[in-house]
């Protein structure tokens, strides 16, 4: 990765307007805007270049690894297509490979960014020695003192591991998709976490022809959301990983070449053996050392506590994105530092909120999920029952989906029966991710059943199916 867009230690400001810790979703599209605006900005990150999490180890790489798998699938439905051939082998160096290139790629384009920017950027770690001031520790050991009058926390998250014997032996996410990842290919893989982390890589590896299995503390996988998308994506991943549920796991330990992981499920002890462990159990916020310099009040969990223009309780400091744990996604965090930006370009006015209800989760498992707003039972213990009114399409009936034999899958939209609001939705199968996007926008908009009954969408594609649910709704 070249640093010659990065601002010479000797260039650094002795004081900003505004200083970013961070240059992930959280830090840069903020740090950009307020440089357009014309404040002084100064935006420091570890990696030294954009991306943060995202793109180092996460959602880019492994998306790049799941699109693979997904390649070499098409293979299993070659005979309904009328088509005959053999299933790719799987070159995991060369999968690996690709992933380096797309992340190489990206880290170039972000370069180029980064000096069209406006933006004072260096790589190094921010550290907090006064309310407004900090250290920058750049990695040739020179430090750099600057002031600053506004303050974006944008540190972000990192892989949280459970507090058990033999906890270390375990892999992280950071492991897998980091850049440079040589890791060999498991032969059986034990995910502990059915979080979305946990059951996408478990999906993806399955399909490169790895077994897994996926051990959930909670009595469904994907804890906290609507049941029927959890049950879906049980029923067919299952028939592909191995899935324990009520699994709370004990210990890991390391037994020649091998790993045992023991666990409680029931009033019994049961262990699972494989090559290779993966610790998707969550994240934890990452917070800048002498965080205490500034006053701000933390949940129990460690989250920075903000307010809907991402205030804390210091009115000069902002903590968009994961560290405030409130929707911890790359494309929220992004959203979130925009808002950040924009109230403190207002100086300090709350001239944009963050409306968290609006943003889009996406599983990229195999079948997809998708989901944006409330559920049914959160609308109607919001509303009363008798408030709420779901229109369902199912994939059964969609052309697209009989085309692909891709029929067991459905589009959920929760209105508010008094005035048609769009509440929420739910969607599993395929082209999930991509059909929550115009149902986001929906609810950020506040439009109605008729709207989207109005709206004319093309044939034949899935999203015909979101005209057909709000056709269906008689407010």
């Amino acid at each position: 990765m070249t640093n010659i867009f990065q601002t010479p230690p000797a260039a650094l400001p002795d004081s900003v307007d505004v200083l970013v810790l961070g240059a992930g979703g959280a830090g840069y599209p903020g740090a950009f805007f307020l440089a357009k605006a014309g404040l002084s900005v100064l935006m420091v990150d570890p990696i030294g270049n954009l991306g943060g999490d995202c793109l180092a180890e996460g959602c880019v790489p492994s998306k790049a690894i799941r699109e693979a798998a997904l390649v070499r699938g098409l293979a299993d439905k070659f005979d309904g297509f009328g088509l005959r051939g053999s299933k790719p082998a799987v070159d995991w160096r060369a999968v690996l490979a690709h992933k380096d290139r797309v992340q190489n790629t990206r880290y170039t384009q972000h370069a180029q960014e980064i000096a069209q920017s406006g933006v004072a950027f260096v790589q190094g770690r921010g550290i907090l020695v006064a309310a407004d001031q900090a250290r920058i520790d750049i990695p040739n050991g020179a430090a750099h003192a600057v002031r600053f009058r506004h303050l974006i926390l944008g540190t972000g998250s990192a892989p949280a591991r459970l507090p058990i014997l033999g906890a270390e032996l375990a892999l992280t996410s950071h492991d897998l998709f980091r850049l440079g990842a040589d890791l060999p290919l498991p032969r059986h893989l034990i995910v502990i976490g059915g979080g979305y982390i946990g059951v996408e890589t478990a999906s993806m590896l399955q399909a490169l022809g790895v077994e897994c299995t996926v051990l959930e503390y909670a009595p469904q996988v994907l804890p906290g959301f609507d049941t029927e998308l959890a049950t879906f994506l049980h029923v067919s991943l299952s028939q592909r990983v191995r899935i324990e549920l009520s699994a709370q796991v004990l210990s890991i330990a390391r037994e020649g070449d091998g790993f045992y992981v023991r666990y409680k499920q029931g009033s019994g002890e049961r262990s699972v053996q494989g090559d290779a462990v993966l610790m998707a159990t969550g994240r934890v916020p990452v917070l800048p050392e002498g965080v205490e310099q500034l006053g701000i009040a933390l949940d129990k969990h460690g989250h920075v506590v903000v307010d809907e223009s991402l205030r804390t309780t210091n009115p000069l400091v902002w903590a968009p994105g994961d560290v405030n744990g409130r929707s911890m996604l790359f494309h929220s965090a992004v959203r979130q530092s925009l808002v950040a930006a924009h109230c403190i370009a207002a100086g300090g006015q709350a001239v944009d909120r963050m409306h968290f209800n609006a943003v889009p989760m996406t599983v990229f498992t195999e079948p997809e999920l998708a989901h944006v707003g409330l559920t049914a039972a959160q609308a109607e213990a919001a509303l009363g029952a008798d408030e709420v009114s779901v229109a369902r399409y199912d994939y059964a009936q969609d052309s697209r989906a009989q085309i692909y034999a891709e029929t067991q899958g459905f589009i959920k939209l929760v209105f508010s029966r008094k005035d048609g609001l769009l509440l929420g939705a739910q969607i599993a199968g395929m082209d999930a991710a991509q059909l929550i996007a115009p149902l986001a926008l929906a609810i950020e908009q506040g439009l109605t059943a008729s709207a989207l009954a109005d709206t004319v969408f093309p044939h034949p594609l899935l999203s015909e199916g979101i005209n057909k649910a709000a056709r269906a709704f008689r407010p």
